[in-house]
């Protein structure tokens, strides 16, 4: 059979976790910006159907497109590392301090960030023939919901933050779902499946990811929406990555390790072999 145990695949997301803080800089900036890219053309993709059919659910079924891809090549999110990088410090497994998982999250959401740039950029070129040309209709789009989700919370103050705050906790308790969903399998059939259904949740429901809004905001401000830096930083970006960390590590990862890894513990062989021989040997001297 193809489907994992979660009593198996809940060891596979503590190895992933560790293995990523111990990821090199350069291949953690690498995967971070190979995921921008990636992630960042599914929104263009996503936006577009949206515009073309006038219906918003169009637009949430095909965006996990992205994501799949990039998981399967082996990129990364920060919003997955969110989640993951975590449970190797509350395995102890030696070598992973907060520090290094500090530097994890950093490295990879820099990588995010520059992809997602370097695709706002060229999109905005492309959507206006090099600017030439007044936005189109996908571009006017993304004006729009830009705006909607930064000014929009902007106007609303502290109660604008904090509804952009929950939104983020659950778009990350999706989208780490959707993570491990592709640990929840052995054939890509089956991973593709697995990830499709928790991303397409988020997209549909309008929750707040981090990285798509790496992408969205700069392309929204770059096309000639009015808003700046600061109110998409105070009122979107940063209540999206402190969300994003309590879904993904409080109600996404954290859940499944307390309630599996109990029955996944690794079996130390030479404790295991040293405590028969003792037995062993406490036998025979009481036979004596």
């Amino acid at each position: 059979m193809s489907y994992i145990k979660p009593t198996d695949f809940v060891q596979t997301m503590i190895d992933a976790g560790e293995a990523k803080t111990k990821t090199s800089t350069g291949d953690l900036l690498l995967r971070g910006t190979m995921a921008g890219i990636i992630l960042s053309l599914a929104v263009v993709v996503a936006i577009t159907a949206i515009v073309q059919t006038g219906v918003g659910l169009v637009g949430a079924l095909v965006f996990p497109v992205g994501f799949c891809i990039l998981s399967l090549m082996g990129f990364d999110l920060v919003t997955g590392a969110f989640g993951l990088a975590p449970l190797a410090k509350f395995d102890n497994r030696p070598g992973v301090s907060w520090a290094s998982i500090f530097r994890c999250w950093g490295l990879i959401g820099l990588g995010n960030l520059i992809g997602s740039l370097i695709v706002a950029y060229l999109v905005a070129i492309s959507l206006t023939m090099n600017f030439s040309i007044d936005p189109n209709a996908v571009a006017q789009k993304f004006i729009a919901v830009s705006t909607a989700r930064t000014v929009g919370f902007e106007n609303l103050g502290m109660d604008g933050w904090i509804t952009c705050f929950i939104r983020a906790i659950f778009c990350n308790l999706m989208v780490c779902l959707g993570v491990i969903g592709g640990m929840t399998s052995r054939s890509v059939a089956g991973k593709v499946a697995a990830m499709w259904l928790p991303i397409f949740i988020f997209f549909a429901l309008v929750f707040e990811h981090t990285v798509v809004n790496m992408f969205l905001f700069p392309l929204g401000m770059i096309l000639g929406a009015d808003f700046g830096i600061a109110t998409w930083l105070n009122f979107n970006l940063i209540p999206t990555i402190l969300g994003n960390i309590v879904g993904g590590v409080v109600f996404a990862t954290i859940p499944l390790y307390l309630t599996h890894r109990k029955n996944t513990a690794p079996v130390n062989v030479a404790s295991e072999v040293k405590a028969k021989n003792e037995a062993f040997s406490e036998e025979v001297l009481n036979a004596k």
